[in-house]
This record gives structure tokens, sequence and C-alpha cells, in this order.
């Protein structure tokens, strides 16, 4: 390995904490990350760490080091983005994060297509219900639904995004059909449940057409909502969920839509990038791909879903 990339190793590990989590988000293993980071001080002729059995801090040589070391990656980044946009081929790993449900049904298809136009392009995918600390983690696009507090990231807003409650036939014929706010307390609610969640309240239009968060709870609840909307499917409750992962199911009467009097409160569709001088041509290609098809796809199950909500809203 070159000096360029040891260094850009020392960034990640000054970044990440620990050379067990550089390592992870580099793929290779601590000791690897270790022995790297050793051969570099040798080379400076410095020590750049001060390590313990559980901590790891700069010394007064790292920390001058790392203010160098950062201005050395990000000129480099620069240079990489300017030679590919030159010569027309952007390159190299992409770290993209999503919540589970818009991972599969939307991200890791349009990954796939993403990849045999640039061949160049490695995308590494993190799945999650969770919040992800975007900085923290190294994410460089985040794909996400109403969930965009990281400031450090610039939004590209892809689409407002409808959602719909809904149960299958099957579970309204036990425990009938709500037809108000106050009629949710007494039916099953599936909820997407994780620390800091706040899934309990649903925001739904009253009667009047304000917005309220309505308190509901649920004997089952998880943190993913693939799972949720196989419950839903299964005849365990009542569902709400964006309408692009329902659709089909709504299209073909396994799931009903309910209370159309009294709409969910939409969710923004959004792809987060840093925010930084230059954008690799790398991330914006990827961002530039996923804004457009991802905009495709909500569009098209939207429709579809269309047909079957317009003969029920009042």
């Amino acid at each position: 390995m070159g000096m360029l990339e040891d260094v850009t190793l020392f960034v990640r590990v000054v970044e990440k904490g620990s050379f067990s989590s550089a390592g992870r988000d580099l793929r290779m293993s601590a000791a690897v990350v270790s022995h790297r980071i050793m051969s570099l001080e040798k080379r400076l002729g410095a020590r750049l760490f001060t390590r313990t059995t559980r901590s790891m801090q700069l010394t007064t040589s790292g920390q001058v080091f790392h203010e160098r070391a950062v201005e050395l990656v990000e000129a480099a980044v620069r240079a990489e983005s300017s030679i590919g946009d030159e010569a027309g081929t952007p390159k190299g790993p992409i770290k993209v994060t999503a919540p589970l449900g818009l991972g599969r049904k939307l991200l890791g298809p349009l990954v796939i297509r993403f990849c045999s136009i640039y061949a160049g392009i490695d995308v590494r995918v993190r799945l999650s219900e969770h919040p992800v600390d975007l900085t923290a983690e190294g994410i460089d696009v985040a794909l996400r639904l109403a969930n965009f507090t990281d400031s450090s990231f610039i939004l590209r807003k892809v689409a407002d995004v409808d959602r719909v409650l809904c149960a299958a036939p099957s579970y309204l014929d036990k425990a009938g059909v709500p037809r108000t706010l106050d009629d949710l307390e007494k039916h099953s609610c599936l909820l997407l449940r994780f620390p800091g969640s706040r899934q309990f309240k649903w925001p739904l239009k009253d009667a009047s057409g304000k917005l309220v968060h309505v308190v509901v709870g649920a004997r089952i609840d998880a943190d993913d909502g693939e799972l949720l909307t196989d419950w839903a499917l299964a005849g365990q409750g009542i569902v709400l969920k964006p309408i692009f992962e329902v659709a089909e199911h709504l299209a073909t009467g396994k799931l009903v839509p309910l209370m159309l009097d009294h709409i969910p409160e939409p969710q923004t569709l959004g792809v987060l990038y840093p925010s930084r001088q230059l954008i690799p041509a790398k991330i914006r290609v990827f961002v530039d791909f996923l804004a457009e098809e991802a905009r495709a796809y909500v569009e098209d199950q939207r429709q579809k879903a269309e047909g079957v909500l317009s003969t029920l809203r009042p």
C-alpha cells in the first residue's frame, strides 16, 4: 500500500475511534489496520496514537498530522473527481444506507441497474430501520423517508409520499371496519418500534381536516417495516404504510385501504449526501440516478393504487 492509502486509513481510524471500527468500515481486520498505522508511524518517525487496552488517543504529533492528513485526503478526492469528470468514468466505492423496506423494494433493484451502467463504482449497502449516524458511519448517500436531521448533509427531495391505513379482509371480517379515529383504539394496530421511535403516534386528519397525532396500541410490534406488512397480510391488524410499499397488495385486494376521510400525513422521500465544495463524480452520478429512478418508481406505484383508492374516497 502507498503513503496516500495509509494516510486515508489513519484519517478513517480517527473518525471511527478505533482500529476495529475502521477495519469493519474498510473491510479489513483490526490487525491489518494496526500494522499499517505502525508502518505509517515508522515512516514519519513519530507516534500518532497513545494506546491502552481500553482507549486510544491522538498524540500531539498525531493531532498536527491529522489536520494536514484531512487536507491531503480531501485534495485527493477532488483530484479523483476531476479526473473522473474529464474521462467520463466515475469510479470508487460508495456507502449507501436506507430503511429496510425502501432498501428491499427500491434501492436493491436500482443498485443492480446502476452497477451495470457504472462498472467502476462499487456500492456497499447498509439497511436499517434504526437511525444511522451518517457522519460517524462514513455514509456517502442515504435514502430516507422524513428523517432529515443531519445538517452536514445536503437533501435532494425526490417526492412527497402519500400513506394509507390498511388491513387484510380476514382481519376486518372479525374485528370490523374502523370509521373514526376513536375506533382505532379498539383495533390491533401494527407498529414500527425501535429505541427513539414515535410510531405509536399516527398523524391523521380529524373530521375538520386538522392534523392530530392519534396514540394507538398494539399487541405485537417490530423494528422491520416489511414484517409489519407480512403481519397485516396474515390478518393480524391495521398497518400505516407508504402507498408505494403496499400498492400491489391494494390492487389485488389482499389489503383494503381504510378511513380515507382521515388522510395520514404524507412523508418526504429524499436523498442525502455530504455537504462538500466539490462532490465526487461517483456520488453525483449515483444521486442523480437514484433520485430520478426513485421518483419514477413512487409515481408508478401511486398510479397502481389510485384505481382502488379513487373508488373508496368520500
